[in-house]
This record gives C-alpha cells, sequence and structure tokens, in this order.
C-alpha cells in the first residue's frame, strides 16, 4: 500500500485565508517554523523539544510539541512501523507541521525519521510554501541510547521481540546537512538555550 503524496481527491480547491503570513508574524513576534527533532530513539529528542517549548511559552512565543507516540495515538494510529508506513508517517506529519508553522506558531516536530529522504521530503513541503524548516540532530551514540532505554525498547529489540526497530534491525540514516547539532554531552537547558539562540539570531523570534 503506497499512501505517498500524490492527490487522490478530485474537485477540491485551495482557499486562502484572509489573514496574511506578514499579518500573523508581526501580531505574534515570531515567525512560524517546523524544528525538526531527529535521532535515535532514547537520544533525548522529545526531552528537548519539550523543554525547549517551555523556554519559548514562557517567554511569550507561540510554540507546540508534535511527538512521534502522541502522534501514533491519533493522527496516525493506523500505522505500523514497516518502511512503508515509516514514510507515511513522517509524510502526514510534514504537512501537519507545515500547517502549524503556516500559522504562525513554532513547531516542534519530534520523530526518529530515520530515512534521509523522508527527512528531505518534508523539507520541501515547507520550502516549496516558503516556510522555514530547520532540522536539529540529536547526535547520542546508539550504545548511549540503549544505556539509557527509558522505555525498554531496545532490550526487547535484543530478544527479537520488535521488528523493524531503528539502530537494531532497521537502519538510521544521519543527517548530511542538519542546521543544528546537539551533542551527547549538553543537557536538556543547555541545548533549549542553544537553540533558543539559534532562533533569535535567524529572527525566528524577537529578542
Amino acid at each position: 500500500m503506497n499512501m505517498g503524496s500524490e492527490h487522490t481527491s478530485t474537485n477540491i480547491v485551495w482557499h486562502e485565508s484572509r489573514v496574511s503570513r506578514q499579518f500573523r508574524h508581526e501580531a505574534f513576534g515570531q515567525q512560524g517554523c517546523t524544528l525538526w527533532f531527529t535521532g535515535l530513539s532514547g537520544s533525548g529528542k522529545s526531552t528537548l523539544a519539550f523543554t525547549l517549548e517551555h523556554k519559548l511559552i514562557e517567554a511569550e512565543f507561540k510554540s507546540y510539541v508534535l511527538d512521534g507516540d502522541n502522534i501514533r495515538h491519533g493522527l496516525n494510529n493506523n500505522l505500523g512501523f514497516s518502511d512503508e508506513d515509516r514514510e507515511e508517517n513522517i509524510r502526514r506529519v510534514g504537512e501537519v507541521s507545515k500547517l502549524f508553522a503556516d500559522a504562525g506558531l513554532i513547531v516542534l516536530s519530534s520523530f526518529i525519521s530515520p530515512f534521509k529522504q523522508d527527512r528531505q521530503l518534508v523539507r520541501k513541503i515547507h520550502e516549496d510554501a516558503e516556510l522555514n524548516f530547520i532540522e536539529i540532530y540529536i547526535d547520542t551514540p546508539l550504545a548511549i541510547c540503549e544505556e539509557r532505554d527509558p522505555k525498554q525498547l531496545y532490550a526487547k529489540a535484543r530478544r527479537g521481540e520488535i521488528p523493524n526497530f531503528t539502530g537494531i534491525s532497521s537502519p538510521y540514516e544521519e543527517p548530511d546537512n542538519a542546521e543544528i547539532i546537539i551533542p551527547v554531552t549538553y543537557t536538556p537547558e543547555q541545548s533549549s538555550q542553544h537553540i533558543f539562540d539559534y532562533l533569535k539570531q535567524h529572527q525566528i523570534i524577537k529578542p
């Protein structure tokens, strides 16, 4: 089953909002964008995304986290973990992230997203819409992720109880040109400050 980005619906028309993107930017004091957190399970993606969301909200910026597990409870609860389903999972999240960004929010999308071509598709979705897409690679080695194993997923995967598990029986393709790389030595607080400063420097948020 190939659920790609081709349209299957007919007789549909895109309706433009009467509120321009520029008006939203000026009203919110920020540019809508997607921060895409990628890395192995247990690398610290979700912890960092939620830490940064709190920091942004505390500074009165509008943001929201889209988390991999949370999305699979609802929007993507009909998808498994085959390569094909992973591709569709990321495509859907990419489209939702684009809508959030277009609405003027800073969306923090936290997904393993192991395949380069899937992440590139999400980047293109944003670029085609003239929206900011910032890839953030959480560079935590597999050995450390396994040592943490907060959900005991690696242990189950090693026992063969979880098929197609990224890093064990399914590959993870590291980004080639991520805008931000977070080393394992950074704490969530240091990492969130680093990204916060990046957003200020690139005028995504007002200083």
